[in-house]
């Protein structure tokens, strides 16, 4: 029962440590996307993030009324890009596609948030910089403090790391309790629009 005991005591001092503060102002930027600028929201992340991106999509849409999509979710065109251009370009090249501009949104969930140091998830990295680049608001759920994401976004949630050993299944779980805290969230309740008014 060691370990498992270590782990569930790890989760319960994440808990305790997650900065409410951060959560609550990608909250307001989630608000501000849907009410002010009607802008679209775009998950990105790969490996577990890659499937949280596509759980999230949903709640997003269905339980707070947001425009949402993560590029993940079309697996044909996500392996053609890496097959034809490299993997580095697979999410900026969809983005461009997609015609991200300053109204909208990218959300990165990823334990590091790429590195171009380390060489690592540098397709984040190059969304992250289109991003920035065409106006667009970045927000992270992320695992690391010196990641890229971490480090350039305009808001973002860092899962405390307590153990060096477990950051990944942390980093993972805790980006599902966070979204699904947003996502439940009494400012992004959804009010259905109803058709053939207003």
């Amino acid at each position: 029962m060691g370990y498992t005991q270590d782990y569930l005591d790890e989760a319960s001092e994440i808990i305790n440590l997650l900065d409410i503060e951060s959560i609550e102002r990608l909250v307001d930027a989630l608000v501000f996307l849907r009410d002010k600028s009607c802008g679209r929201l775009f998950l990105l992340g790969v490996g577990g993030s890659a499937a949280n991106c596509s759980h999230a999509v949903n709640d997003f849409r269905k339980l707070c009324g947001i425009e949402a999509y993560a590029p993940t979710d079309n697996v044909s065109e996500l392996t053609a890009r890496t097959n034809d251009d490299g993997w580095d370009s697979t999410f900026v090249e969809w983005l461009k596609v997609s015609r991200l501009g300053l109204n909208d949104m990218i959300l990165v969930l990823s334990v590091g948030g790429g590195s171009i140091e380390t060489g690592v998830s540098l397709n984040l990295v190059e969304a992250v910089r289109y991003a920035k680049n065409v106006g667009a608001c970045v927000a992270g759920i992320v695992g690391r403090y010196d990641g890229y994401t971490a480090e350039v976004a305009d808001t973002r949630v860092v899962v405390p790391e307590v153990n060096p050993e477990t950051i990944t299944p942390h980093a993972e779980s805790f980006q599902a309790v966070i979204w699904h805290l947003i996502a439940s969230h009494p400012a992004l309740k959804y009010v259905p629009i109803e058709l053939g008014r207003g």
